[in-house]
């Protein structure tokens, strides 16, 4: 098998390193990850500036660019072959929720989604634990080499940060919801200026049994098949019959 990696922390996190490490025990590994931290890049493409890459190590590149550039990159040209699968990862801290919207390692994921590959997104729900998510991506990459599934499944795994040992399980769970973000943080800058620092993410609102929430406070993995498509299709007729009034 043959993997391409990325992720939105930079080349240079804990988590993608040790996330490679063990992959190259059981295939292939190229690694196409942001030269810096991207956290939050979302989707975005860099469309008004050239990408540049730099080889840091055998079968290791780095790009002055967002996740979506580095995955676009490598299965559009780059590469000399196309990879089996993407994973991307380990971020450092939660994807749970509507975090999703916004994360770089999820963007990665979907695109090499959008270019017709199977993609796993892998975030650690801490910082410390990073070989018991290595540990739980591989044992998924070596179960879909074993029995796969169509490529437009993307993967949303997050891993308690606790010991392998500890883990209670492996579950199929869906998105839970935050409560909406705390307030901004304001500041002053050394010049007297008044800034601003986005503040942290909400809480869980929609936390319940079955959610991706609920999973990681039960202390098991939580693994959430993610679509492309937003369309919100019960309210299609809702809205048609909006657009017919007078």
């Amino acid at each position: 098998m043959k993997i391409l990696v990325s992720n939105d922390d930079g080349y240079l996190a804990t988590g993608i390193n040790v996330l490679t490490d063990a992959l190259c025990d059981i295939a292939d590994v190229v690694v196409v990850a942001p030269d810096r931290n991207r956290s939050a890049a979302s989707n975005s493409l860099t469309l008004n500036d050239p990408l540049r890459v730099s080889r840091v190590a055998e079968n290791r590149y780095r790009v002055n660019g967002t996740p979506s550039d580095c995955v676009h990159l490598a299965l559009t040209g780059f590469l000399d072959e196309e990879p089996d699968l993407v994973v991307s990862g380990i971020n450092h801290g939660a994807n749970l929720g509507d975090d999703v919207i916004y994360s770089g390692t999820v963007a990665a994921a979907m695109e090499g989604r959008f270019l017709g590959l199977p993609t796993i997104a892998v975030s650690l729900v801490g910082h410390r634990h990073f070989d018991t998510a290595a540990r739980v991506a591989t044992e998924l990459v070596a179960r879909l080499g074993k029995y796969s599934l169509p490529s437009e499944f993307i993967f949303n795994v997050n891993v308690p940060d606790r010991p392998y040992d500890e883990l209670t399980g492996v579950t199929a769970a869906r998105l839970g919801f935050r409560h909406k973000s705390e307030p901004v943080v304001e500041s002053v800058d050394p010049h007297g200026r008044t800034i601003y620092w986005v503040g942290p993410a909400g809480k869980g609102q929609d936390s319940g049994e079955g959610t991706d929430f609920y999973a990681i406070d039960q202390g098991a993995v939580a693994i959430t098949p993610l679509k492309v498509d937003l369309t919100r299709h019960e309210a299609l007729t809702q809205v048609a019959d909006w657009l017919q009034r007078d």
